[in-house]
């Protein structure tokens, strides 16, 4: 294995988990709204942008050369 391909398996689990996270973050959004519950719905929307910048920093892997 050469380290690009490592560097593109890595990435690939990253984006994937990254993605999780953001459906997990509009279960969490989607639930507290139904509830009115506020601090949830926050809580929510920051799991969303954070997936968001996991998959931005997953995308980063791209321009590594090795």
């Amino acid at each position: 294995m050469t380290i690009q391909t490592i560097l593109n398996l890595l990435k690939t689990f990253v984006t994937i988990g990254g993605g999780l996270w953001i459906v997990w973050g509009a279960i969490v959004a989607g639930l507290a709204m139904r509830d009115h519950q506020g601090p949830q719905i926050q809580s929510g929307i920051w799991q969303i942008v954070g997936g968001g910048l996991i998959i931005a920093a997953a995308q980063l892997f791209l321009s590594i050369q090795v």
